[in-house]
């Protein structure tokens, strides 16, 4: 269990204000993410965008796609607008590019508006646990940044539930699917709002040398003195070593390459885990086991109620044991979920109607145990193993790292589906998981990651 620490053990009413809307970047991330789960069934129609199964891949990757490239972005603009203005871009842009999206004329038009979605969302992911870290108490910190990770499954259901509802309502009107991804515009839209009210990141005041702000802000946050001269004494590191950022001495340390190795590790471990083939393509798993485009939409909407309840389960299990050991329980568990599920795909051991509700329950377990355990993990790992003068650049990588795998297995996906059938492709991720947990073995080790970070 970690260390027990003095401080709050409670957010103020600003900070629980603060944290909130911060983790609204989670939720935009988490809505748009999902929207597609579901859209993409009227997508493909002859009347519509008459999507093949490449450019279903690549409607569906291209938001990915522009996310790496966003989270490598937040690396500098993060530093150079500040954490607060980058939060309202993104809410501003978010909102133009999920308006080109719900008027695309065609599948490439639709193509690059994701791709510019994914370059606002992709920052987000970045920017907001960042943020949630910075603005926290040390104490707090945990709970904070895990608000990011509840917005996205949030986020999810919310993109599920709205799919299915407009789904339900407009069977036969096959456009529903501009109506669904318009509605991602009213969170981005409340994001833009509402962060008008929240302080910049303290941190941040910090390494502009801004300090009367910092403490002025770091008080009204809740920071025992204690916390503040911690950050102090962090930002005044960082002041000393530049704005450049020094590539030469990362590549000739041993403990820094090892930090970058383990942050792109934990980034793709989040993804190759399979998680996000089921949050993009649900519905479409869900037809080919047998359930119509209706029962698959509100077996959608049942993935993120599970995703929901998962992590606030998780919530108090991942704040309080260590994220390595959870990181390898998740794996384990999502070995054996997801090799049952390939069994039970490719035999059909029960009646047409059973055979579907258990499939139903074994991707409920392999989302319990992914968004519960090492979905919030892996965001929590990213926004607090490294030390201060490489977190936003390192973050950054990790993010990007994310987004990297989740675009190539987004866009595979479909032909995989088309080659190899569900039972197949579901085998080829427990695999991938076994591999996952050699990597967890080499690079999320606490006593190494502690040793490495130590040096700085």
């Amino acid at each position: 269990m970690h260390k027990e620490k003095s401080g709050p053990k409670k957010n103020n009413p600003f900070l629980s204000y603060t944290s909130y809307v911060i983790a609204l970047g989670g939720f935009l991330f988490g809505y748009d993410t999902g929207v597609i789960n579901g859209a993409l069934t009227f997508i493909n129609r002859p009347d519509q965008l008459g999507a093949s199964p490449t450019l279903q891949g690549l409607i569906s990757s291209a938001l990915v796609l522009g996310c790496m490239f966003g989270a490598l972005a937040n690396t500098t603009l993060a530093d150079k607008l500040g954490r607060k203005r980058l939060l309202q871009w993104v809410a501003a842009i978010f909102t133009v590019a999920t308006l080109a999206c719900a008027l695309s004329v065609n599948a490439w038009m639709l193509i690059i508006s994701r791709f510019i979605l994914g370059l606002s969302v992709g920052c987000a992911s970045s920017l907001s646990p960042l943020y949630l870290n910075e603005v926290s108490p040390e104490t707090l910190e945990a709970q904070n940044v895990n608000k990011n990770a509840i917005g996205i499954v949030l986020g999810q259901l919310a993109a599920f539930t709205v799919n299915a509802i407009l789904g339900t309502i407009w069977p036969d009107w096959h456009p529903i699917w501009r109506i669904m991804m318009l509605a991602a515009a009213i969170p981005a839209i409340l994001l833009w709002i509402a962060s008008s009210k929240i302080p910049n990141s303290p941190f941040w005041y910090l390494l502009q040398q801004k300090r009367d702000h910092a403490r002025r802000i770091f008080k009204e946050l809740g920071f025992s003195k204690t916390d503040i001269h911690e950050n102090v004494i962090e930002a005044k590191e960082s002041v000393k070593q530049g704005d450049k950022f020094d590539w030469h001495l990362i590549f000739s340390s041993k403990s820094a390459l090892y930090l970058l190795g383990a942050g792109i590790t934990i980034g793709f471990i989040q993804q190759a885990s399979g998680i996000n083939t089921v949050m993009y393509y649900g519905s479409v798993i869900l037809e080919k086991v047998g359930l119509g485009s209706g029962g698959s939409l509100y077996g959608n909407v049942l993935i993120g109620v599970v995703s929901s309840l998962a992590i606030f389960v998780g919530k108090p299990v991942v704040e309080r044991l260590l994220p390595y050991r959870l990181l390898t329980i998740g794996l384990i568990a999502n070995v054996f979920s997801l090799g049952l599920l390939s069994w039970v795909m490719k035999t059909s051991p029960l009646a047409t109607s059973m055979n579907n509700i258990l499939v139903l329950i074994i991707l409920s377990f392999f989302l319990a145990t992914q968004q519960g355990l090492i979905s919030p993990t892996t965001w929590l790992l990213l926004s607090e193993m490294f030390p201060q003068q490489l977190k936003t650049t390192f973050n950054a990588i990790g993010t990007a790292m994310t987004w990297l795998t989740n675009f190539v297995i987004s866009l595979i996906f479909p032909m995989l589906i088309a080659a190899q059938g569900t039972a197949g492709v579901f085998i080829i991720f427990t695999f991938a998981n076994l591999g996952c947990i050699f990597l967890a073995t080499l690079f999320a080790n606490s006593r190494l990651v502690k040793r490495a970070a130590a040096k700085f």
